[in-house]
């Protein structure tokens, strides 16, 4: 199993370099990250053309989450990893593309077995075309559904400015050359989200989706045996915590069967997002390296100091991130298209 994967929800937040041509297509480069401010973006888009279209999101996602409790997380972590890869543009859905030349995003190693939800993002489409053909986006439907996670997992339901349109291109070396992976240093991480156009503080805060979900024991058997040739079991890491993630992750997984050792990111409220993130990471608790040295780096820890200090801060901070990363290089206006399949690209008129 590659170590790559990434093991949790989004916002395990590769060095990238990526140019934004003039056409919605991205190919590596050497140019800065251009963030679209989402200016064509608003509150209550569809109020006209689709006026219920918040309201099917809200119930499909809610009744699937009833016999999957896991699901939030899963949502959350498929909207992080469309938007950092060149946009909400909705690329991490296609199957296939316009060229059919190139593998998709969502066969990348980055993404690979772990996305989860496409089935739910499937559904929802289905019936807004039954109601609204032609009308709401994927990259939409997927921001919609993202929310409802969020408000599913106990903060409050925040509005979502709406008006993006999908990409007809995915490419699998975009997604694993933009998607940071758990061991990502710390550096490359800032410098990935300074390129998005998101502070320091605002990268600790969106680290904090990692208070439900939860890692493929691959992600962090690196730190309980193999840390280093003289320190096998990572120093940072609480001996108590040490000993039992090695009670549910051992050293080498069945041939076959990684997929099937995970373990939760927060033990002790693993389905609700609130600060208890920040409060593990004190306590030399946080589960991925690259969440733990968050507490440990000077020019990040007194940002996690003061998200263990206040949940209400913390939820008020979250909710203004999700809004700005929604906004990430959206396609607006005549750009990209709407599809009518969120996992194909529409045929050429």
């Amino acid at each position: 199993m590659s170590r790559r994967l990434i093991a949790a929800t989004i916002l395990t937040f590769t060095l990238f370099t990526i140019v934004i041509l003039p056409s919605e297509a991205q190919e590596p480069g050497q140019g800065p990250v251009k963030v679209d401010g989402g200016h064509g973006l608003h509150v209550g888009y569809y109020a006209k053309t689709c006026p219920n279209v918040e309201d099917i999101v809200a119930d499909i996602v809610k009744r699937v989450q009833q016999n999957d409790p896991k699901l939030p997380p899963a949502l959350i972590r498929l909207f992080f990893h469309d938007c950092f890869v060149k946009g909400c543009d909705a690329s991490i859905l296609l199957d296939t593309t316009a060229s059919g030349g190139n593998r998709v995003e969502k066969t990348s190693t980055a993404n690979g077995e772990t996305l989860r939800g496409l089935e739910v993002i499937d559904e929802i489409k289905a019936e807004l075309e039954k109601q609204c053909p032609q009308t709401v986006s994927c990259a939409d439907i997927l921001a919609y559904a993202a929310r409802e996670a969020v408000a599913l997992a106990g903060l409050p339901r925040h509005n979502v400015p709406a008006g993006r349109r999908d990409s007809r291109t995915s490419r699998s070396d975009d997604a694993d050359e933009n998607l940071p992976t758990p061991r990502t240093p710390l550096n490359d991480l800032i410098h990935i989200f300074a390129r998005r156009n998101f502070t320091v503080e605002e990268m600790v805060v969106l680290s904090g989706a990692h208070s439900i979900g939860e890692a493929q024991c691959a992600q962090v058997t690196d730190r309980l045996y193999t840390f280093s040739p003289v320190v096998p079991r990572d120093p940072a890491l609480d001996p108590a915590y040490a000993n039992e993630l090695a009670g549910k992750c051992p050293a080498e997984q069945p041939p076959g069967q990684a997929l099937q050792f995970k373990v939760d990111f927060d033990t002790t409220t693993p389905l609700v997002l609130d600060n208890n993130y920040y409060l593990n990471l004190q306590k030399g608790r946080g589960l991925l390296q690259s969440d733990q040295v968050l507490a440990i780096d000077p020019g990040t820890r007194p940002f996690v100091d003061q998200m263990a200090a206040s949940n209400e801060a913390w939820t008020k901070r979250f909710l203004k991130a999700m809004i700005k990363m929604g906004r990430i290089n959206v396609l607006t206006k005549t750009d990209g298209e709407i599809r009518t399949n969120c996992r194909a690209v529409n045929p050429v008129q």
